[in-house]
């Protein structure tokens, strides 16, 4: 066989086949060239092939480092460029269990997207107009409404003088007349004493009658007032309590569920003159109580129509208006007194802040010949969609910020709150889900004592038994003061005092990170729909009562009706699920003509377009966020658990919000309890986004949302898996079968396809068609995926 000139040439290693090697950490740059050397394309061994470190991140010099440049230029802020290329650096300490020390930590001013709108650098000074919901000036008192002079008293010890523009409408009509009532008045502006006190008046009326037939608890129901919520219908019934206390033969109930339907059916077959109640409670009593009678009936008052169909609480309010309807009025009550004062058909009042559908629905089941009622500087204050505007005297303002910043941000407003001295500061801040509620409160409130500090606590008591009572009542008088809100109840108080600090142990405690020195002590305050109602009963009190500076962390479940004293300050951190619900958050401050202020957070993007809806309810300045850090970052933080990013006594080189969000990731991961509230709330927050209303959805558009900037805004330094689960592994087969990442077109960011996301483990791209698939996911499951109240 002729020779072809071809050679062979086999060369066998020491091992026939090469160890697959996988390579974590570093640039993906840096992972593909080590994967391939070890292949064999690239110089060097092909073992143990060590990836260099990322280069930390350049420190800026400034020639005038001793000068006095503001805080704001030499430390923190937005690029409008957007990131700059290797500002990612490495951070030691707090990492996740399993990944070794060394963890990939985004900076916080990396990566964000630019905002779009463009503000005036130099805004003016916003001045207070004249309010919209206080008292009338040109009324004498409420005397001149022809109120019995007893309830005028009463009104004057409640320090209310004058009335409001809605209540010379309403009190009017009812005092007078017999007919049905629509009012639509603006939020914080007293319509449940409008329609209270034309009721208790005609009901006085009664015991002045000649036939000698006294009014008392058993002469029947007069009145039943419904409300969509368990705190609305209390608050209602305590306003009713102060109203009757002068006249003691009338009697009030509240059967709102939150304790057995023995203890309410007893209330009733004693006998009450004026019901409160929320709807499936109600229809419950009228098909299952015969105590309940309802022949007596002369009003029926529905409040918060809007939220009460929006509830679903239709089909309850059907049973309850149809039962009414069934019945004859009878003009006497069962020991024969004559009811000629009341009027002559049962009259019903529908009370509304807006005029949707819903409520047009529920006008048509229950209304008959209905008075419209507003007051006539409530005709300005109705937008194009029949929803009220906020208070005009409302000083409303906005916050850019990007999804990574929102949890610094939120501290940092707080403290920049706190810093004024010489007020008392009542704040709530409303997020979309209780499990957000839960995450914020643990993580801003003083860490309870381990046991090993109750331990130490208990052995240094024990050792104190052999002291004089004098000298252990002068050791102990500090520390007690101390603990006096998080530890239990003393043995020596009233067992309901007991009762109320147990239920308060898990919903009230002492507030960290937000402290400042004009405000040494603030109180942290939780509410949400999954709290017992004792519990959220007790906690809603307290906050009212609370005389330091204090914080309500909640959901929309305090976003109606509440009255709540002395609140200077709402803030919406998570937007509303629709505008009207917005104007009830912002509602709860700048009542009855007081002053009052609300801030919204906003993320770059589709949510900025957002801002031209809020101007329809008023005037919105505009707050940058690196001001906020700013003015929040000037005192020294005292941080309740300490850290490699917070040591002792230790100056460290980062910015203040790195410094700030470096510990906190770094305590929630090294907290299991805390981290598992993180990804809880992280998760519950996501499908709450996917919520908001069809008209809303442009502006809150859930495939805009990133996962890992969003994740980094509850301490989590990677998305938790649960969200759109069974989606990764399709997700990485797609990107499998497309465009290799060398080359490729540049992304919507201005990236290259391939480029790694740190923040989701993967390329840009792949990252967001998994994160379209997932939206898609999302909205299809809609809100019961979660718990809003």
């Amino acid at each position: 066989m002729a020779d072809d000139g071809m050679v062979l040439n086999f060369q066998l290693g020491a091992e026939p086949l090469k160890r697959q090697v996988k390579f974590t950490g570093g640039r993906w740059r840096d992972r593909k060239r080590a994967e391939k050397s070890a292949r064999g394309g690239g110089q060097g061994p092909t073992d143990d092939v060590e990836i260099p470190e990322r280069a930390p991140k350049r420190q800026r010099v400034d020639d005038d480092a001793g000068s006095s440049r503001p805080f704001k230029s030499r430390s923190f802020g937005a690029r409008p460029g957007g990131a700059r290329p290797g500002e990612e650096q490495k951070q030691g300490g707090g990492g996740h269990a399993g990944k070794g020390d060394r963890q990939v930590i985004s900076s916080l001013f990396s990566h964000n997207p630019a905002q779009k709108t463009v503000f005036e650098e130099e805004q003016e000074e916003w001045k207070a107009p004249e309010a919209t919901n206080a008292p009338l000036s040109d009324v004498a008192s409420f005397g001149t409404l022809s109120l019995a002079s007893r309830l005028v008293d009463e009104l004057s010890k409640m320090e209310l003088q004058r009335p409001t523009a809605i209540q010379s409408k309403v009190v009017p009509h009812l005092l007078e007349g017999s007919g049905d009532a629509f009012v639509q008045a603006q939020t914080g502006s007293g319509k449940t004493f409008a329609y209270l006190l034309p009721i208790l008046h005609r009901v006085l009326q009664l015991s002045k009658q000649g036939d000698g037939k006294q009014i008392h608890r058993d002469s029947g129901v007069f009145a039943i007032i419904v409300a969509p919520t368990r705190e609305l219908a209390r608050q209602t019934h305590t306003v009713l309590e102060a109203l009757i206390r002068p006249f003691p033969w009338l009697v009030s109930t509240a059967i709102t569920g939150g304790e057995s339907k023995k203890a309410e059916k007893a209330r009733i077959r004693k006998g009450v003159n004026f019901l409160v109640a929320t709807p499936g409670r109600l229809a419950d009593h009228i098909d299952n109580t015969k105590a309940l009678t309802l022949s007596t009936v002369r009003w029926l008052i529905l409040d918060e129509g809007d939220r009460l169909m929006d509830l679903g609480f239709e089909d309850d309010l059907k049973t309850a208006i149809n039962a009414l309807k069934r019945v004859q009025v009878e003009k006497e009550t069962p020991n024969g007194a004559s009811l000629e004062a009341l009027p002559e058909r049962r009259v019903t009042v529908l009370c509304s802040a807006t005029m949707k559908m819903n409520v047009q629905k529920l006008g048509e089941m229950s209304l008959a010949d209905a008075t419209f009622l507003a007051a006539e500087k409530d005709d300005e204050q109705i937008d194009n969609h029949g929803t009220h505007k906020a208070p005009a005297q409302l000083h409303q303002s906005h916050i850019i910020v990007p999804a990574k910043l929102r949890l610094v941000t939120l501290i940092s407003y707080l403290r920049s709150v706190f810093s004024r001295r010489g007020r008392t500061m009542k704040a709530i801040i409303f997020m979309a889900c209780a499990d957000s509620v839960d995450f914020h409160y643990e993580l801003l409130k003083i860490p309870q004592k381990t046991n090993k500090d109750d331990t130490s606590r208990t052995k240094a008591a024990e050792a104190k038994t052999s002291k004089k009572p004098q000298q252990l009542e002068d050791s102990d008088e500090e520390a007690e003061q101390a603990e006096k809100i998080q530890d239990p109840a003393k043995p020596d108080l009233p067992e309901s005092v007991k009762r109320d600090q147990e239920l308060l142990s898990k919903t009230v405690a002492k507030a960290s990170y937000v402290t400042t020195p004009a405000s040494p002590q603030v109180i942290l305050h939780r509410m949400h729909g999954s709290l017992s109602q004792s519990t959220r009963t007790a906690t809603i009190k307290s906050f009212s009562a609370c005389k330091e500076p204090s914080v309500l962390i909640t959901t929309d479940v305090s976003s109606r009706g509440l009255d709540i004293p002395s609140v200077d300050l709402v803030i919406e951190y998570d937007p509303a699920f629709s505008f009207a619900d917005h104007i009830h958050r912002v509602g709860r401050t700048a009542r009855a003509g007081r002053p009052g202020d609300a801030v919204i957070f906003l993320q770059p993007g589709t949510e900025e377009g957002y801002i031209d809806l809020l101007k329809t309810s008023g005037a919105i300045t505009n707050q940058p966020f690196e001001t906020v850090l700013e003015k929040g970052n000037l005192a020294k933080i005292n941080y309740p658990v300490q850290t490699s990013a917070a040591p002792p006594g230790v100056a460290t080189d980062h910015k203040p919000p790195d410094k700030l969000q470096l510990h906190l990731e770094q305590r929630i991961l090294n907290d299991p309890k805390q981290l598992d509230l993180a990804r809880n709330g992280f998760k519950s927050h996501i499908r709450a986004y996917a919520t908001h209303t069809k008209e809303e959805r442009q502006f809150f558009d859930i495939t805009e949302l990133h996962l890992g900037h969003t994740a980094k805004s509850f301490g989590l330094r990677e998305p938790p898996s649960g969200i759109g689960a069974g989606l990764d592994k399709k997700a990485k087969r797609n990107h499998k079968g497309g465009k290799d990442a060398k080359g490729g077109n540049s992304s919507k960011g201005g990236a290259s396809k391939g480029e790694f996301d740190e923040n989701t483990g993967m390329d840009e791209k792949a990252s967001h068609d998994l994160f379209k698939k997932k939206s898609r996911m999302l909205m299809s499951a809609g809100a019961s995926e979660f718990n809003i109240g």
